[in-house]
């Protein structure tokens, strides 16, 4: 009788202590697998969906000169294959690069409407590096800040496509 009572025993501590090593080993690919899921690859960036405007060619012509919005352009180009390496860069150099953006605008785009989307391509600039700095936040907080600027930025090229085109139809005269 006794016998039986150890022998059971013996086996439920077995089985118990089998069951840990399969519960830790779940916790750890858990782990691996959060671990995973916080990087944003070039994938899931162009998976990203938004209206994506560009320049029309003349407006094209009328940037020629506005060397950091073609900067900005090839940047977010690299930032959609997954290179984050100027917006997780050093904020001074990102504040002198938005100074730039703004003092190099040409004369004709210094309008109400492109002013202050250059404003909303500053702030999502600036909380799009914050972003990518803090380890505390979240995978989607950090895709939707991307989105975010890439919306901004398409919208900046609406606007100037607009108006250019404004002005070349408020040109013409009806006869």
């Amino acid at each position: 009788m006794k016998i039986r009572f150890v022998v059971l025993v013996l086996s439920c501590i077995m089985v118990m202590s089998c069951d840990d090593t399969a519960t830790s080993d779940s916790t750890v690919e858990t782990i691996e697998e959060t671990d995973q899921n916080k990087k944003i690859s070039a994938k899931t960036i162009q998976d990203i969906d938004y209206n994506d405007y560009a320049l029309s060619s003349e407006a094209e012509s009328k940037t020629v000169t506005w060397d950091t919005y073609h900067e900005l352009a090839t940047q977010l180009s690299y930032l959609k294959k997954g290179d984050f390496s100027f917006f997780n860069g050093d904020i001074d150099l990102l504040k002198k690069f938005i100074s730039e953006f703004k003092t190099q605008m040409p004369e004709e785009f210094k309008t109400n409407l492109i002013i202050s989307r250059n404003a909303i391509i500053e702030t999502e600039l600036l909380k799009l590096n914050e972003n990518l700095t803090i380890d505390n936040i979240s995978r989607d907080e950090k895709i939707l800040n991307i989105k975010a600027l890439f919306v901004s930025f398409s919208s900046l090229n609406y606007l100037i496509n607009k108006k250019l085109e404004d002005d070349f139809y408020g040109k013409i005269q009806p006869e």
